[in-house]
């Protein structure tokens, strides 16, 4: 397994302690994270090689959230520092019926100002063999989808693997950038495509439903629009409240349609960071397994995610393994 390159936002979450509302609270915690970088430090944790690229504030917050990165194992060489503050967002857990809120501040962040000319991408993909990017990342700045842009065309020019999470989040979107044209565009330079019917209808243009047979039919449509995109997963959510939830996923890998079964998630600990913890766990799958095994340990994966506070994944492959030899009752491991 080559080393996996992840490029995205470095983001400080700060949050009131146990479900609480800002407006009731004198204390407060605080993650770093970053849709990307979840997706870096859970790889590490499975045992891979991975370098996180992103942009932090130069000061001591920025020292602290490298810090923070290189703990896991991840490569942080390709890093570089603004004078812009680092990213934050701020975030109220719900509960039960009350949903979660977040709101940003990254609009002037050190990572919203990137360009081209801060990445040497020459050098950062020297080791590459996997790229994984979101729709977060062009959303944020012309410059970010620059960079993002350049990378990518670089890792096809060199013959790697280039994951999608097309993920499109329309408050984010403000620098004037069509936001369908611009994830068109960096699709065309991606092999993996992890997405549900959303993120196809809204590239696509289409509007196919959520049933099986429709998921099938636009992977299908997708593969023709864009030729280079070789498979399709997608992660499937139920809802029952804010604390309850089930999780299963799917795939289309141009040749079979598989589906896995449910998880009950029956107490959510912490939401976010679930999606990017599926990502990872399907990114080191595909390199261990066939593409089911890889879709089953993509899911489970996620599915212990909602069990960590943080943003960021702490599960090991021993873990995942367990839940997918059906090991989901938690009892003590001695």
């Amino acid at each position: 397994m080559g080393q996996i390159i992840t490029f995205g936002e470095v983001l400080m979450r700060i949050s009131p302690k146990s479900n609480k509302k800002f407006i009731q609270s004198n204390s407060v915690e605080f993650y770093f994270g970053g849709t990307e970088l979840n997706v870096a430090i859970s790889i590490a944790n499975f045992g891979g090689d991975v370098k996180h690229i992103s942009a932090v504030s130069e000061d001591f917050i920025g020292e602290t959230a490298i810090s923070y990165i290189r703990k896991f194992g991840v490569d942080t060489t390709s890093i570089t520092l603004s004078e812009r503050p680092l990213g934050v967002y701020f975030l109220e857990v719900g509960a039960v019926m009350r949903p979660s809120a977040i709101s940003y501040n990254r609009s002037h962040s050190a990572f919203s100002q990137i360009v081209p000319e801060n990445i040497n991408w020459e050098n950062a993909l020297e080791n590459g063999s996997w790229m994984h990017w979101t729709g977060i990342t062009p959303a944020l700045s012309k410059g970010a989808f620059d960079t993002l842009k350049a990378g990518l065309k670089l890792a096809r020019q060199k013959g790697m693997t280039v994951s999608a999470d097309p993920t499109y989040r329309s408050g984010l979107w403000k620098y004037g950038q069509d936001p369908k044209e611009a994830l068109i565009e960096l699709l065309g330079y991606s092999t993996i495509f992890i997405g549900g019917i959303n993120e196809i209808n809204e590239v696509l243009g289409t509007d196919f439903g959520y049933a099986n047979e429709d998921f099938l039919e636009a992977s299908k449509q997708l593969m023709q629009t864009f030729p280079t995109i070789e498979k399709v997963f997608d992660k499937i959510r139920t809802s029952l409240n804010s604390s309850w939830h089930k999780i299963r996923a799917r795939m289309w890998n141009g040749i079979e349609f598989r589906e896995t079964q449910d998880l009950d998630i029956t107490h959510i600990v912490d939401r976010i960071g679930t999606g990017d913890a599926f990502a990872a766990g399907l990114i080191y799958g595909l390199q261990q397994f066939d593409d089911y095994k890889a879709l089953e340990f993509a899911s489970a994966a996620c599915a212990l995610k909602h069990t960590y506070e943080g943003d960021v994944n702490l599960t090991t492959v021993k873990e995942v393994t367990n839940i997918l030899g059906g090991n989901t009752t938690g009892r003590f491991v001695r």
